[in-house]
Parts: C-alpha cells; structure tokens; sequence
C-alpha cells in the first residue's frame, strides 16, 4: 500500500515537472518568436529603405547621362554593340516634336505672306487706278494723300507712279512728278538715298533718277568709290540721269577700277535713253587706266574723230592693257597717220601688242608699210605673226600679192608656205 502511494506520488511529481519543463518550452518558443517577428519587421524596414533609395537613385540614373546610365548602356545584337540607343531615341523624338513646330511656324508664316501679297496686289491695283484718275484729272491729289498713311502704303504709291512714269513723257510726265513732290514722297527717296544700308540705298537712287530729283545727288557723289560694285554703279547710272550739262562728269572722279559689267551698262544707258554722247577723247589722260579704256572703246563705238597727238597718248600708255587696246581701235577706225607711231613702238612691246600691230596695219592698208611687213615675216620666228603678216601684205592690194609672190619664189626660206596658204583663195 506504502510502495503504491509511493508510486503515485513519483508519478504526480515527473507530470509536474513535465507540465512545467513544457510550459517553459513553450514560454521559450513565444519569445523567440516574438524576437523573430521584430527582426524581421526590422529587415522589412530596412527592405522599404533601401528600395526607397535604389528608386532614387535609378531616377537619378534615368536622367543623367553619365556614370552607369541606363541611356549610356550598350545592346548587343547580333553580335555588334549599338551605344546610346535610348539617347538616340529621346534625340529622335525631340527633332519629331521640333519638325512638327518648325511646320506649324512655316505654314502660318506662308499664310501670313500670301494675305500680305493679296493686299499688296489690291493696294497696287487701287492706287494705279487712282494715279490714271489723276492724270485724267478726275481724281484730286488730297485723295491720294489720304491713302498714303504709313510707310508701307507710300511704298507703294511710289513704286506705282514709277511704272506708271515710265512710258509718259511731256506734260504728262511733269505732271506725275508734281504729284510725287507734292506727296512729299520725294522726301522718302531722299531720306532712303541716305541710308547707311547699301540696298535701301539703291531704291533710293532709282527713285530720285526716275523722278529727276536732285536733292540728294552729293550722297551719290559718295558713293562713287564704294568697295560694292553694284552701289557705284547704281551711282553711276544716277548721275547719268541727274546731271544737267557734264553728264559723264562722274568719270574724272572714279578712283576705283571701272568694271567691263559697269561700262557695258554705261553704254546700253545711253543708247536706250538717247544720251547725248560726250567726246570721250577728254578721259585719254585720266589716271584710273580702266575709264581710259571706256573712254576708247566707246570712241571705237561711236565713230569719233580723235587727233592723232591725243590718240598717241594711249598708245604710249604706261599699262599693256591700255597699249594694246588702243591699238586695236586705231586699227578698227583706220587712224593711218598712227602707223609710223605703231612701227617704232613694235620692238619694245609684248607678243600680244606686236600681234594687233600687225593685224591694225593690215586694217589700215599703206604700200609704205610692206617693207616692214616683210621684216616681220622675214625676222620672227612665230607662225601667228607670220601668217598675219602675210594677210596685210596681201591687204594692200595689187603690190602687196606681187611681194608675196616674190618671197615664195626664194630658193631657201622656211615661210614659202605661209605665204601659199594666205594666197590660195580657196581658204578665205
């Protein structure tokens, strides 16, 4: 009975001791697991930083082209590495954008032109109709001066009474020109005339010529050696039609060189307006080499008589241009009393000017000339002044064939064939 109370109560004890070794397990297993779960609410924590900050720092990335950027990574494709694809796509997207921009600003802008041409063309129409009106007299001026409100409008007012001038002489004419002064447009073309910009210059110019206003003709005095050719020619073209007495005056005050362009235009000028020509002989003497050039070619043009002692001058030029020049035009107007001046000069002149020498002397035929010429033929050594030779000797008529037909009869000269060449008719 003892041993089985005994019993019990070791039984009762180790339940005891096996409740309270499991309850303390179990006490041991919640706190750890308390710990565990603030361990791991702190490693979430520290997750949401650093997330946080590797979204940072990826933005950062995404917009700075440096570093390891994802713009500036490399792709590889095919086996080759394409850099920069992303950067050349944001580039092609932006010129997209800025290409539909520059689109929208140019067709606005064209919108914008065509409106303005359609008023130019209303505005041009109305105020020529206007202008006929006037000459016709069923228009007053007052009612021009009206229209002409601002600068653009006067613009192109003038421009009408210009082409509108154009084919009116007399009466008529002076009467658009009264028009014009009374508009007080005169004061526009003066104050362009002076303008520091060489085009707006130009109109100014143009306008003052055609309207024989001669306010501003000292700023086209200025404008006579300017370094732009087309500003000195518009002055030039200007004096011509401003000037009253000395119209080609402005010549003995060039300094720059006298283009061919500008001479040519010079020329047309007086043919087409029916200038009075000047005698150009008084520019043989100028200093500017080139208007001494203008000055003889234009006597070529127009046939004029010069002296023999101011014709000289040019030939003894100290230029090769001028020399030369002068003469071929001797040659082309048949100035013979130049022909001995012609043959004391060849030796000391250049091949070009000894060939029109002698192709000027075989322009101007004298039987006095053919023992020279057989020099030449006889002396030089080049086939082109033999052969010109030869054609102003046979120039001169009768004698001259009979010369060359005795040179070609020689026995030993190496020219006999020049000579059979110029004779035979079949040829020339």
């Amino acid at each position: 009975m003892r041993n089985s109370l005994l019993l019990i109560l070791f039984l009762s004890l180790t339940s005891f001791d096996s409740a309270v070794s499991f309850h303390e397990k179990k006490t041991d297993i919640l706190m750890a697991d308390t710990i565990q779960s603030k361990s791991n609410d702190a490693i979430v924590a520290n997750d949401t930083i650093n997330i946080n900050y590797k979204a940072k720092a990826t933005v950062r990335k995404f917009l700075v082209f440096r570093g390891d950027s994802p713009w500036l990574r490399q792709v590889t494709y095919f086996g080759r590495s394409f850099a920069l694809v992303n950067a050349l796509l944001l580039v092609i997207s932006l010129s997209i954008v800025t290409m539909i921009i520059l689109l929208i600003i140019i067709l606005l802008n064209r919108t914008s032109m065509e409106k303005q041409e359609k008023l130019r063309q209303y505005l041009m129409e109305k105020y020529q109709g206007l202008i006929i009106d006037y000459l016709f007299g069923e228009t007053k001026p007052e009612e021009l001066l009206s229209i002409a409100s601002d600068s653009y409008r006067r613009q192109l007012l003038i421009d009408q009474i210009i082409d509108v001038s154009i084919n009116l002489k007399g009466d008529t004419g002076e009467k658009l020109v009264s028009l014009y002064k009374h508009l007080n447009l005169d004061k526009d073309s003066v104050s362009r005339a002076y303008s520091k910009k060489w085009h707006i210059k130009i109109k100014g110019f143009r306008e003052l010529a055609f309207m024989n206003v001669k306010d501003a003709n000292d700023a086209i005095y200025e404008t006579l050696n300017s370094k732009n050719e087309i500003l000195r020619m518009e002055a030039q073209i200007a004096l011509v039609r401003l000037s009253d007495n000395d119209q080609f005056g402005f010549l003995s005050h060039l300094t720059r060189p006298f283009s061919l362009w500008e001479q040519i235009t010079l020329h047309d000028l007086i043919v087409h307006h029916k200038i009075e020509v000047p005698q150009f002989k008084l520019w043989l003497t100028s200093k500017n080499d080139t208007v001494v050039m203008f000055a003889l070619r234009m006597i070529r043009e127009f046939r004029q008589s010069v002296p023999e002692e101011e014709i000289k001058t040019a030939l003894l030029h100290p230029s090769p241009s001028v020399r030369c020049l002068a003469v071929q035009v001797v040659g082309d107007l048949g100035m013979s009393s130049t022909l001995e001046t012609l043959k004391h000069m060849y030796k000391s002149q250049d091949y070009n000017i000894c060939l029109e020498i002698v192709r000027s002397m075989g322009k101007m035929p004298d039987v006095s000339m053919i023992g020279f010429l057989k020099l030449v033929l006889d002396k030089e050594d080049d086939v082109q002044l033999q052969i010109e030779a030869t054609k102003a000797i046979e120039n001169m008529g009768e004698e001259g064939v009979k010369a060359l037909v005795k040179i070609m009869k020689s026995e030993y000269k190496n020219y006999n064939i020049i000579v059979r060449h110029v004779l035979d008719r079949r040829i020339y």
